[in-house]
């Protein structure tokens, strides 16, 4: 079995979250619907509630899942300020011990 990747696991959590599909959901709300929903089905459940639903309604589980990506990228992105920091760098690149 291959490890699961935690992007695909919050997005089935989010997919099968009870938060309905709309454009102006803030972070936060995307957040604690994925906790909530990984709480009550589980990653397992998650992943059963997805696959259910892209058998019964393929074209509507398509637009669910594309938005559930979309707002697990923004709601877990790493702002740029992070990435330009400099205690982000590799640090046995640039010193010698």
């Amino acid at each position: 079995m291959s490890p699961l990747n935690i992007n695909t696991l919050r997005c089935e959590a989010l997919f099968a979250s009870a938060l309905p599909q709309s454009d102006l959901v803030a972070s936060i709300e995307v957040r604690m619907a994925i906790v909530e929903t990984l709480r009550t089905l589980g990653a397992r459940g998650c992943a059963e509630w997805v696959a259910q639903e892209y058998g019964d309604y393929p074209e509507a589980a398509v637009a669910r899942m594309r938005w559930a990506r979309f707002l697990v990228a923004h709601a877990f992105a790493v702002p740029e300020a992070a990435a330009e920091d400099p205690a982000t760098e590799d640090w046995g690149e640039h010193h010698t011990w």
